[in-house]
């Protein structure tokens, strides 16, 4: 297996701004944004300040990158498709695709695009990283969960992006049934993620606040629920070591949908509260709170974006 040496990172939000500058750091010259347009012509400008220190990564365009051994993306989810439509011309044979995407069907999309041998799965939890315009502030960079579905054994292919990382400096771990620990992410996005940007308030009140946390966990049940009925088993035990994981959160980050509604910026509100409703409607689960909470989001939303201009 090719040893990962060259690294393409497609997003350069809080989350692709602050890994790329971990991997910038330990090894400059092996990482690179990948943008077009406006976002290419800030990133190439200004390129991203990390907990103030700014980090010029090379940047490129379709037209103008080479291959890549690892494509990690890091976009919202309503950016996926045009992300598909720009890395095709950045990959080898050997070229992988690391999504660290929020929810739990991007590896599907990819793989329809560029087949299943390519995509890895994985996710980031514990990062606190909050973003305004080019400035990133992260206290913590959480820990990167990526493999295939099932690891055991890990693949070389696995392998080579787990001594990338470790080279790097970025922790990671690589579960045995990644699918579950995917949904276990998803059910903490559906509630920290949405609570947090209904009521406009930071991780110290889901780590101080009864009835803030009461609002998350509502959310997360329902995941679990939906979970069940599909043979994915999470517990409620899952919901007890996010608390863990949340309690040496900075009481003052900010999750990604939170900074959305802030910055009036599109939430990944479908992909959430929306997939719950829907998987809810096909395995007969009542999602009550997630419906509340999508009226909610998309509420907002629309003060903001649909009817801005009328």
């Amino acid at each position: 297996m090719k040893p990962v040496q060259t690294v393409y990172i497609v997003g350069a939000g809080a989350l692709g701004a602050a890994y790329g500058s971990v991997i910038h750091r330990a090894h400059p010259g092996s990482a690179a944004f990948l943008a077009e347009g406006q976002r290419y012509e800030r990133l190439e400008r200004d390129g991203v300040v990390v907990n103030g220190e700014q980090f010029r990564l090379p940047t490129y365009t379709v037209r103008s990158a080479g291959v890549a051994d690892l494509i990690l993306l890091t976009v919202k989810y309503h950016h996926l498709q045009e992300a598909v439509e720009q890395i095709g011309a950045c990959m080898a044979e050997h070229t992988l695709i690391l999504s660290l995407l929020n929810g739990i069907d991007s590896e599907e999309i990819l793989a329809e695009h560029f087949g299943a041998r390519r995509v890895i799965h994985g996710l980031s939890l514990g990062i606190d990283a909050v973003r305004t315009g080019n400035r990133v502030s992260c206290s913590s960079y959480g820990v990167i969960y990526f493999g295939r579905p099932h690891n055991d054994p890990v693949a070389p292919e696995v392998n080579a992006i787990q001594e990338f990382f470790s080279a790097c400096g970025i922790k990671w771990e690589t579960p045995v049934d990644m699918l579950r620990t995917q949904w276990w992410k998803f059910m903490i996005n559906v509630g920290i993620n949405q609570a947090s940007a209904i009521l406009d308030l930071p991780y110290r009140a889901f780590q101080t606040n009864p009835h803030a946390r009461a609002m998350m966990d509502a959310a997360m049940r329902e995941v679990i629920a939906v979970a069940h009925a599909r043979q994915i088993e999470l517990r409620e035990d899952d919901i007890a070591r996010w608390h863990e994981i949340l309690e040496r959160l900075s009481p003052d980050g900010k999750t990604s949908m939170h900074q959305d509604v802030q910055q009036r910026r599109k939430t990944e509100v479908e992909m959430l509260a929306g997939t719950v409703i829907e998987l809810g409607k096909q395995s007969g689960v009542p999602t009550p709170v997630n419906r509340v909470l999508f009226d909610l989001l998309r509420a907002r939303e629309y003060d903001y974006l649909d009817h801005v201009g009328r």
